[in-house]
């Protein structure tokens, strides 16, 4: 009788501990319920190697040690991003807070489910905020790279891994800042890949990183000498350590302008993911 009884409580409370289980997986955030196989990029290996900051702080080392890290191999297109706002509906263009993304946002789309003829499925995605890049990138379980991590990659060049020293690159860098925003941006796979096999840091769209905010100026020397002066990179050329690196000026000047709801017309973004 006791045996019956003691088996019977054991069954019971195994039953109680299987259906909180079900319940909590249940009520936790999709992001941590969906997979993170399925739709998950093609993530690639970038050594681990310095970055040096074009302009730093006095506080800040001249050189950034970057530990290995794992980053997409091209930028979300919208197709992705598409698959995305579909599982997260607070992401869509006519539900997002715009706490989290401007007017702008998405606003090429034909609707909030139907990208469009401007927004090919094979198109890095742009009009995105940096909080719904972030979001993306969390329900896939991976996160946005830092600027330091950014650089990193986008500093080998197609066959060499000094990118400054690649005729190629350059000439291929160059020619896409002077080319105005196209109506409909090429696809992914018309970028070269970098000696690394990423496709698009250079020649697609910009993109968004984690720690964007680090690189604000003000352009005013007077008021970066406030108490926070050190948050911040500095102001103009002062101090930087290539004044001929003109598209890390140019990359810098975004990233600075930038509030993380803000939406433009050829932003986007990658993941990456430590190992």
């Amino acid at each position: 009788m006791t045996t019956a009884r003691s088996r019977s409580f054991r069954a019971l409370k195994l039953g109680l501990l299987v259906s909180g289980a079900v319940a909590f997986a249940s009520s936790a955030p999709i992001e941590n319920r969906q997979s993170k196989i399925e739709n998950s990029p093609s993530l690639l290996p970038i050594p681990a190697g310095t970055y040096t900051p074009l302009q730093r702080t006095a506080k800040e080392p001249a050189l950034i040690p970057v530990a290995a890290f794992l980053l997409a191999e091209h930028p979300v297109t919208n197709a992705e991003f598409l698959a995305f706002i579909t599982a997260h509906p607070q992401w869509r263009r006519s539900q997002v807070s715009p706490l989290f993304a401007d007017a702008s946002y998405l606003a090429h789309w034909t609707d909030d489910v139907t990208p469009g003829p401007t927004a090919p499925p094979d198109a890095p995605v742009v009009r995105v905020s940096w909080f719904a890049a972030r979001a993306y990138a969390r329900a896939l379980g991976l996160r946005l790279p830092t600027t330091a991590e950014w650089e990193l990659a986008a500093s080998a060049g197609y066959t060499q891994l000094d990118g400054k020293t690649d005729a190629a690159l350059k000439r291929d860098l160059y020619a896409w800042l002077a080319r105005p925003v196209p109506t409909v941006l090429a696809a992914i796979s018309t970028a070269r890949p970098n000696l690394h096999g990423i496709r698009g840091l250079h020649g697609l769209v910009w993109e968004w990183v984690d720690d964007f905010n680090t690189a604000m100026v003000t352009g005013e020397s007077r008021a970066d000498s406030g108490l926070d002066r050190d948050l911040f990179c500095g102001a103009g050329s002062i101090g930087a350590k290539d004044t001929t690196d003109y598209a890390a000026f140019m990359r810098q000047a975004l990233r600075s302008s930038l509030k993380a709801n803000n939406t433009t017309t050829s932003l986007g973004f990658r993941c990456a993911r430590t190992p």
